[in-house]
């Protein structure tokens, strides 16, 4: 199990390989939400996401006998790109099963920092983790998981302790914390760095329409499944359910979770771009979404959203724009 202990380790293994990515304000998005709206730019992370720390802090952690073994990971994209980075600065092998449907640009992204990508039907029911085990125990590989993986969620608590650093210089003692969230991994490890040093940051799990699973288990006190696996434009944070390791910490700590549009997340995308100057993809802007659109469902006079992700298509970036800049 993670613990604050394990995040300040991998936050020092991490140190002079993660960037320290800012905070950003404006007073447009100000207006619009009705409070100040500081965004957590994890956008701007090495290979475009927050998913570089996790990768990094799973695979600095690894014996040499692992590391020589190589490892395996399993994403739509973002860890499969920061398992790869970090996989290449360590000289050691990656395989990443990534589902057939994933963004090309991601698929082309993992291939090009040097990982085997092997592709599954997600669409048809193919089952990751199934296929993953099997490959491992084949191979001899060490399996990064994308969330329920204890030095994967202590990278992803490094976002939290800069959280409450930067939070602290802007003046900012009380605030709701929006993450976007998929399985959980960051969202369970921001919300432990913050109980040990930043309390009064109140952290909340934020998902797109129709892939509500952990604000449906956070209410119901058990873990519900999604329906569907695929299907949105929110890729990013597709998951079937909470983890196993992840869930616990996120009942224990997390205020409840809020749903957002797919049409918020364009909206917010293109509020990002025009206000902030950043580009985040869909399942990266739902948080910000929430700041923006979900007044009624925050509390306090500010508000922290992380903007998890920017690696976002082309094509759907541009409609982004076009239909609300």
């Amino acid at each position: 199990m993670s613990s604050f202990e394990m995040i300040q380790a991998a936050a020092q293994r991490l140190h002079g390989h993660a960037r320290v990515t800012p905070f950003l304000g404006s007073p447009f998005l100000d207006d619009i939400a009705g409070r100040r709206v500081l965004v957590k730019a994890e956008c701007l992370q090495h290979t475009g996401s927050f998913k570089f720390r996790g990768g990094w802090a799973a695979i600095s952690a690894l014996t040499q006998a692992e590391r020589a073994r190589g490892v395996l990971a399993y994403s739509s994209g973002n860890h499969a790109q920061g398992v790869a980075a970090a996989a290449k600065a360590h000289g050691v092998a990656a395989v990443i099963l990534m589902p057939a449907d994933a963004p090309s640009l991601k698929i082309e992204n993992t291939r090009a920092l040097g990982a085997e990508v092997v592709l599954y039907d997600r669409a048809g029911g193919e089952d990751r983790s199934a296929i993953g085990q099997a490959l491992a125990q084949e191979r001899g590989l060490t399996l990064i998981k994308p969330y329920d993986e204890p030095e994967v969620i202590a990278g992803q608590g490094s976002v939290g302790l800069e959280i409450a650093a930067q939070a602290e210089e802007e003046g900012v003692t009380q605030a709701d914390v929006l993450v976007c969230c998929g399985g959980g991994g960051l969202t369970s490890g921001v919300a432990l760095a913050l109980e040990a040093t930043a309390p009064d940051l109140k952290v909340r799990p934020i998902e797109p329409q129709g892939f509500d699973d952990v604000t449906r288990s956070l209410h119901s006190g058990d873990i519900q499944s999604n329906a569907e696996i695929s299907g949105s434009i929110c890729d990013a944070i597709l998951t079937p359910a909470p983890g196993v390791l992840t869930f616990p910490i996120l009942q224990r700590l997390c205020g409840p979770g809020i749903v957002v549009t797919e049409e918020e997340a364009l909206r917010a995308m293109a509020m990002a771009f025009l206000r902030l100057k950043i580009v985040i993809e869909p399942g990266g802007a739902v948080a910000l979404a929430a700041a923006l659109f979900h007044p009624d469902e925050i509390k306090g006079e500010a508000v922290i959203a992380v903007a998890t992700g920017g690696n976002v298509d082309a094509e759907l970036f541009r409609q982004a724009i076009s239909r609300y800049a």
